[in-house]
C-alpha cells in the first residue's frame, strides 16, 4: 500500500497543476504538457494499467487512438486551406522542404553521436521524417504565428507523408534496418490520410447543414488530447525499464532535435525575407512532428517497441517546448505589417482557442 501511495500523489499533484493551467488565461499554453506528464507519471508508476486490455496487449489499440487524433485534425481543416498553397507557395514550399529534409538528417546526426542502438537510432530518425504535429496549429495560434499559414502547413506535410516519410527512411536508415517502403507508405494512408480526409468531409458535411459549433470543436479537441495521451502512455508501460535506463538519453537528443528545428526553422525563414508571424509558423512546423504517426509505424512497421522509445518522448517533449516558446513569444506581438492580409484567420483561430 505504501508503494502505491507515491505514485497516487504525484499522479494528483500534476493532475491538479493541469487543471489549474487550464483555468488561467496566462498557463494556459502548459496545461496539455502537464497533463502528457501525469500520463507518463501513471505509465511509470502503474505501467499494468497500460500494457493489456481486456486480455490483449494495448499496443494493439494505437492505430486506432492515432486515427482519432488524424480524424479530429482532419474537422480543423477545410478545402480553403489546401488552395492557400497557390496563393502562398513560397512560405509552404520553404517550410515542407526544411521539414522533410533537415530534420531527418538532423536526427540521423544526433543519433550517431549519441551512439544509440540499432533500433532505438531508427526511431530517432523515424520522428524526424514524420509530417508537422498535430499540436502545432495551437502553438501557432499562442505564439501570435501565422495560424492560416500553419493549417495549410499541416495539412500538405500530412498528404505529402505516405511518399516523404517512406522515401528519407529508406535512404537515411535502410542500411541498418530492413525498411519495408510500400509497408509504411500504406500504413501512412490508413492511420493518418484517410482518417484526416473523412475529418475534413465531416467538417465540409457539418458545416452545410449547420450543425458544426464551439461546443463540436471544444470535444473533439479533448479527445485527441486524451488520445495523445494514452498512446504516449502505452509506449512508456511497453517498455519502462528499458526507458528508465537509456530514457534520459533520448530526452537530451529530444530537446537538441526539437530545439535545433525551431531555430533552423526560424532562421532560414528569416533569410528568406518572411514576415515575423511567417517565421514564427515556419519555426513551429520545422521543429514539431508527428509523435503519435511514428509511435504507430514504430510498433506496425518497424515490429519494434525500441524504435517507438522516441517518438514517445519526442512527442510529449515537443508539446512542453512549444508550449514554452507559445509563451515567449506571445509576449512579443507581431507588427501590424508582419500580420499581413489574412481575411479568414480568426474563422480559423476558433478550433485552437477552444484547445
Amino acid at each position: 500500500m505504501l508503494q502505491l501511495i507515491p505514485g497516487f500523489v504525484w499522479i494528483g499533484m500534476v493532475a491538479v497543476l493541469a487543471l489549474a493551467f487550464q483555468r488561467s488565461q496566462h498557463w494556459k499554453p502548459f496545461s496539455f504538457s502537464a497533463w502528457v506528464l501525469a500520463f507518463v507519471i501513471a505509465a511509470l508508476f502503474y505501467p499494468h494499467w497500460f500494457q493489456q486490455w481486456r486480455g490483449a496487449p494495448a499496443s494493439r489499440y494505437i492505430p486506432l487512438l492515432i486515427q482519432i487524433i488524424m480524424f479530429g485534425m482532419g474537422t480543423t481543416l477545410s478545402w480553403q486551406d489546401f488552395s492557400r498553397v497557390l496563393l502562398r507557395p513560397k512560405a509552404v514550399v520553404l517550410g515542407m522542404a526544411m521539414q522533410f529534409t533537415i530534420m531527418p538528417l538532423l536526427g540521423l546526426t544526433l543519433a550517431t553521436a549519441f551512439q544509440f542502438p540499432t533500433e532505438i537510432a531508427t526511431g530517432v530518425i523515424l520522428i524526424g521524417s514524420c509530417p508537422g504535429g498535430v499540436a502545432s496549429n495551437v502553438i501557432a495560434y499562442l505564439s501570435r504565428g501565422d495560424v492560416a499559414l500553419s493549417v495549410t502547413m499541416t495539412a500538405c506535410s500530412t498528404l505529402m507523408a505516405p511518399l516523404m516519410t517512406p522515401i528519407m527512411m529508406s535512404l537515411l536508415a535502410g542500411a541498418t534496418i530492413e525498411i519495408h517502403f510500400f509497408d509504411m507508405m500504406w500504413q501512412i494512408l490508413q492511420i493518418v490520410i484517410f482518417p484526416t480526409v473523412l475529418g475534413l468531409l465531416a467538417n465540409y458535411l457539418l458545416r452545410r447543414f449547420q450543425l458544426s459549433g464551439p461546443w463540436l470543436e471544444r470535444s473533439l479537441s479533448v479527445v485527441a488530447m486524451l488520445a495523445i495521451c494514452v498512446v504516449i502512455s502505452i509506449i512508456v508501460a511497453q517498455s519502462r525499464n528499458e526507458l528508465l535506463t537509456v530514457g534520459p538519453l533520448i530526452l537530451v537528443c529530444a530537446m537538441l532535435h526539437n530545439g535545433l528545428g525551431f531555430l533552423i526553422g526560424y532562421w532560414g525563414a528569416t533569410s528568406c525575407g518572411l514576415t515575423e508571424s511567417e517565421c514564427r509558423t515556419i519555426s513551429i512546423e520545422v521543429g514539431m512532428q508527428n509523435g503519435g504517426m511514428g509511435t504507430a509505424l514504430a510498433i506496425n512497421v518497424l515490429k519494434s517497441p525500441q524504435a517507438a522509445f522516441a517518438p514517445a518522448i519526442f512527442g510529449s517533449w515537443m508539446s512542453i517546448a512549444g508550449s514554452v516558446l507559445a509563451s515567449c513569444w506571445r509576449r512579443r506581438p507581431c507588427v501590424a505589417s508582419d500580420i499581413g492580409d489574412q481575411p479568414d484567420v480568426k474563422v480559423i483561430n476558433k478550433s485552437p482557442d477552444s484547445t
